[in-house]
C-alpha cells in the first residue's frame, strides 16, 4: 500500500500497531539515511566550517591585560596586545576575519563621541597592531558612536533627538580613520538614512576602494544586546531607547527594503542583526538578494546559552553547534559569534 502526503491511510478502520505495520509498504523508510555517522555525513545538507566564523574581540586600554565581562561568561576585554594574540589564535584555527569593539574610557566619551575621530584611539591602534603582526586574518570594525559618546546613542543627539544626517557626517569621518588604519571591513551598525552611500563615496574618493562594506542593514531594536553593552560600557551611559532608528522587531518587509537601499547604495555584504530571534529575515535577505548574508549571533544569545549550560540545563558545547548551523541552514554565509573560538577548535579536531 503506497503512502502519499496528506492522505490517512485507512482512516475508518482501527489497526494495532503490528497489524498497522504490516499493512504498510515501506519502501521508503527516512531512517535508513540516519543509521550511522557516516551515513549521516553523506547525506547532510549544511555543513559548519571555520570559514563561517567571525570572532568579535572587545579591546580596551592597559599592557597585558585582560578584563572579564561578567555578563558574558568566557568573554574577555583585551588590552591591544592581547587582542595581537587572540588574532593569532584565530589565524591557527583558520578563523578569516575578526570584528573590533572598543571599550572606551569614560572620561573620552562625550555628547559628539569625538573620540571615534582620534586616529589613535584604541581601534586605529589595535588594526594597526594586528595587521603588523598577523596580516593575513581580515579586520572588520563596527562604524557608530555608541562606545564613544556619553548618552550611549549610536548617533549625535539633539533634545532628546537622534540627527540623522549631521551623524552621517561624522560616520563617513570615523570610516576614513578606520580605513586609514588598516581595516578591511566598514561595518556601519548605526541604521542611519543613506549612511552606506556616503562612506562608500568617501572611501573611493580617498582611495580606499578595496575596502568592503558589511552594512548592518537589518539591526533591530533588541532586548538581546544587553551583555553587548556591559562589554563596551554603554548600558550605563544609555539615555531612552534606539527604536527611533533600529528596526521594530514585528516587521519583515521593511527589512528587504532596508537591505534593498543599502545594496543599491554599494554594500558588498549584508548583515542581520540580532540572529537566532530572526532567521526568518536571514532567509528572506538571501532568498531576495543573493548577496554575501551574515547575521551576529549577538551577546544576549551566547549569553543564554552559556547560563543555562553553566546550570547543567543545556548540554552547551552541542547547544553551541546547534544554533550556528542553524544559521547556515538559512542561508547566512557566514555568522558574527563569540562562539568562534569554542567552535573552531571543535571543528579542528574533527
Amino acid at each position: 500500500m503506497a503512502i502519499k502526503f496528506g492522505r490517512p491511510i485507512e482512516s475508518r478502520t482501527r489497526f494495532t500497531p503490528v497489524e498497522a505495520a504490516q499493512r504498510l509498504d515501506l519502501t521508503v523508510r527516512m531512517r535508513r539515511n540516519r543509521r550511522s555517522e557516516w551515513a549521516r555525513r553523506m547525506v547532510r545538507e549544511h555543513v559548519l566550517t571555520t570559514d563561517d566564523l567571525i570572532w568579535p574581540l572587545f579591546v580596551m586600554d592597559g599592557d597585558n591585560a585582560r578584563a572579564p565581562v561578567a555578563s558574558m561568561p568566557g568573554v574577555e576585554r583585551l588590552s591591544v596586545d592581547q587582542a595581537v594574540r587572540e588574532a593569532e589564535r584565530a589565524a591557527k584555527l583558520s578563523i578569516p576575519c575578526v570584528a573590533l569593539f572598543p571599550y572606551t574610557d569614560p572620561k573620552l566619551r562625550d555628547e559628539a563621541g569625538s573620540e571615534a575621530l582620534n586616529p589613535d584611539n584604541l581601534v586605529c591602534r589595535a588594526i594597526g597592531a594586528i595587521k603588523k603582526e598577523v596580516p593575513n586574518v581580515g579586520i572588520l570594525c563596527d562604524v557608530a558612536l555608541d562606545p564613544f559618546t556619553s548618552h550611549g546613542h549610536d548617533g549625535l543627539l539633539r533634545d532628546g533627538v537622534i540627527l540623522n544626517d549631521e551623524t552621517v557626517a561624522v560616520l563617513v569621518r570615523q570610516a576614513l580613520v578606520q580605513a586609514e588604519a588598516g581595516c578591511d571591513i566598514i561595518a556601519p551598525s548605526d541604521m542611519m538614512d543613506g549612511r552606506v552611500g556616503a562612506i562608500r563615496k568617501a572611501l573611493d574618493s580617498a582611495n580606499f576602494t578595496d575596502v568592503s562594506i558589511m552594512s548592518y542593514a537589518a539591526k533591530y531594536a533588541s532586548a538581546f544586546y544587553g551583555p553587548f553593552r556591559d562589554a563596551v560600557g554603554s548600558s550605563k551611559t544609555l539615555t531612552g531607547d534606539k527604536r527611533t532608528y533600529q528596526m521594530d522587531p514585528g516587521n519583515s518587509d521593511e527589512a528587504l527594503r532596508e537591505v534593498a537601499l543599502d545594496i543599491e547604495e554599494g554594500a558588498d555584504m549584508i548583515m542581520v542583526k540580532p540572529g537566532l530571534p530572526y532567521l526568518d529575515i536571514v532567509q528572506r535577505v538571501k532568498e531576495a538578494f543573493g548577496m554575501p548574508t551574515f547575521a551576529y549571533q549577538v551577546s544576549g544569545e551566547y549569553a543564554m546559552i552559556m547560563a543555562a549550560a553553566q546550570n547543567g540545563w543545556l548540554d552547551g558545547e552541542r547547544a553551541m553547534l546547534e544554533s550556528l548551523i542553524a544559521f547556515k541552514r538559512a542561508g547566512a554565509d557566514g555568522v558574527l559569534t563569540y562562539f568562534a573560538p569554542r567552535v573552531a577548535e571543535k571543528l579542528k579536531a574533527g
